[in-house]
């Protein structure tokens, strides 16, 4: 799948540009801490996107939110709990950086970043697991 590829190179990137502490990433310009943050916002939203893709294949019923496509992916047993749990998490994280609801504590989110990079790993093996089991 092509939009899996984009998305892990992608996150090749961030893992290449993210600094070691959050000391090195608050002393990145401004320009270079939202390249970041718009690389993560295309990786949550594209594995949203997957998700969708998935849910088309498995011909399940049409969702009527991101939270129901969600709903049923989990029920349906195509992703585990955990990882509709985390996705769910991702979506919250990517809404906070898409729509900086109040001012965006760059120290926090450096922090989910680097914690979350390792949930992006998992989800994709998830989703690995379920292309190729329906070939």
């Amino acid at each position: 799948m092509h939009k899996l590829s984009e998305v892990k190179d992608s996150i090749t990137l961030i893992e290449e540009k993210l600094p070691e502490t959050y000391e090195g990433f608050k002393n990145m310009s401004r320009f270079e801490q939202d390249g970041i943050y718009k690389n993560i916002e295309f990786v949550i939203q594209n594995i949203l996107d997957i998700c969708a893709i998935i849910l088309k294949e498995k011909d399940l019923r049409i969702p009527s939110s991101d939270y129901d496509m969600l709903t049923i992916l989990k029920d349906s047993g195509v992703f585990t709990v955990r990882a509709i749990e985390t996705i769910n998490q991702m979506k919250s994280f990517r809404n906070r950086l898409v729509h900086r609801y109040g001012e965006l504590d760059d120290e926090l989110a450096y922090y989910n970043i680097k914690e979350g990079l390792n949930d992006f790993h998992i989800i994709f093996k998830d989703i690995k697991n379920i292309i190729v089991s329906d070939q």
